[in-house]
């Protein structure tokens, strides 16, 4: 019988990951929040002897009680029968690598560790710098990271967006000072909005917001052109096709002077719908442009450690999305 596993209690212990890659916590720590919640409540009134907020906890645990075995919480990678919420599986937690390590200082590709000492770009980035200043992600692209992402996007598992956003947060503080950011979703074209629903980009962003106290504008970027699928092309295609289908909002650059503008997105594929809807930013004003995202497509070398040229190493890698 599979075990199910606390993700919390797992990213405490968990040390060995493949390719040297360690497990992150699910929930950040206090310390890694920009406002931590309140541990107490006020104004509790007392009922029968007990305060109001023992009855309640009660209700509420019995209602969740009910609903677990009328509808018990499953693993977002596979599926089975879980103790939580929002949990995964041992053998789905232990498929995830997260990008914890050195990193390139522009495009945060993970890099080798023996480069450490220091900011370090990769050679895509001294060839041609991107248009933002850092792009993390929690987890490599992978089979469970994308079952995450596509059942948030296509399966309507819209709770999917708290699981992400849980292991996105911790890397926000990686990015600068929170005050100083604004989160930007990347936006749906009103068309897809209209048939979707929901914005998966927005969900994670108001996420992140509560997490981490930093505030969020769903509407200074918009997506102004409808495009085909990135899905098969190359760089160069990629970037033809998102060229042109973004825009400020009227007042927008009024809303960003000055801010540090952080995109918030679902996968990093090829990168060109990031760097589309970066150098958009970049003309806003902003004193800084970044992105943040749930799962990076990173080559199959720098997960098994492989040799390579970095000369030759494309940091947007042409995969899926």
């Amino acid at each position: 019988m599979r075990h199910a596993v606390a993700l919390g209690a797992m990213a405490g212990r968990g040390e060995k990951r493949a390719g040297g890659l360690r497990h992150a916590p699910l929930v950040p720590s206090p310390a890694m929040l920009h406002k931590p919640v309140m541990a107490t409540t006020t104004g509790d009134v007392e009922k029968d002897g007990a305060p109001a907020g023992a009855w309640r906890g009660t209700l509420r645990a019995a209602a969740r009680a009910v609903v677990d075995y009328a509808l018990p919480p499953r693993c977002p990678g596979c599926g089975i029968i879980v103790g939580e919420d929002r949990q995964f599986c041992l053998t789905c937690w232990s498929s995830l690598h997260f990008l914890d390590g050195p990193c390139c200082s522009r495009c945060s590709i993970p890099l080798p560790a023996a480069l450490l000492g220091g900011p370090t770009m990769c050679g895509a980035c001294l060839a041609s710098a991107p248009p933002f200043e850092g792009v993390p992600a929690a987890v490599a692209y992978g089979p469970v990271a994308r079952t995450v992402a596509l059942r948030l996007k296509y399966g309507r598992r819209t709770g999917h967006a708290r699981l992400m956003a849980r292991l996105m947060a911790r890397h926000l503080a990686t990015l600068g000072d929170i005050d100083a950011m604004l989160l930007v979703p990347v936006p749906l074209h009103r068309w897809r909005l209209w048939s979707r629903g929901f914005n998966q980009a927005a969900l994670i962003a108001d996420e992140l917001a509560r997490l981490t106290g930093a505030p969020r504008d769903h509407h200074l970027l918009l997506r102004t052109k409808a495009t085909a699928s990135l899905r098969g092309k190359g760089r160069r295609e990629r970037d033809r096709i998102v060229a042109g289908a973004f825009a400020l909002a009227g007042d927008g650059k009024a809303r960003a002077a000055g801010r540090h503008l952080v995109l918030v997105d679902d996968v990093h594929a090829s990168g060109a719908t990031l760097r589309a809807a970066a150098r958009v930013l970049g003309r806003s004003g902003a004193a800084q442009v970044s992105a943040l995202t749930w799962a990076r497509v990173v080559p199959e070398a720098l997960m098994t450690s492989n040799i390579f040229d970095f000369a030759s190493l494309d940091s947007d890698m042409a995969s899926e999305g």
